[in-house]
């Protein structure tokens, strides 16, 4: 799947998140990228930035805190489209999740990692 695809597809998922996870999300964006800096192929995506309860020391005029998925990594997982969805899905509430502060340990009592 190329890249503008992919990014389609990613978008798609982000609008069926529910309403409640993604309206309070604030100086944030999604980014696509292909892989991770290092090349690997085991990271399928990472938050960047502050989580909630450390933005009160965010300054004024900071630039977004970034949500960046990888493509070649969650294609190398996948067989199919719908697998993909499922994957970019739990990928993306993994890191959203992260923003409002849950840590990895929370998101595996939880299911979500």
């Amino acid at each position: 799947m190329g890249f503008d695809e992919f990014e389609r597809l990613v978008i798609e998922e982000l609008d069926l998140l529910p309403d409640e996870m993604v309206d309070g999300l604030e100086n944030l964006v999604f980014v696509v990228e292909d892989r991770p800096e290092d090349g690997s192929l085991d990271l399928l995506g990472v938050y960047e930035g502050y989580d909630l309860f450390d933005r009160s020391n965010y300054g004024y005029g900071q630039l977004p805190d970034r949500i960046v998925l990888f493509r070649e990594p969650l294609l190398s997982i996948c067989e199919d489209e719908e697998t993909l969805r499922h994957e970019v899905h739990i990928t993306l509430v993994h890191e959203i999740a992260h923003y409002y502060g849950i840590d990895d340990a929370q998101l595996h009592e939880l299911g979500w990692a």
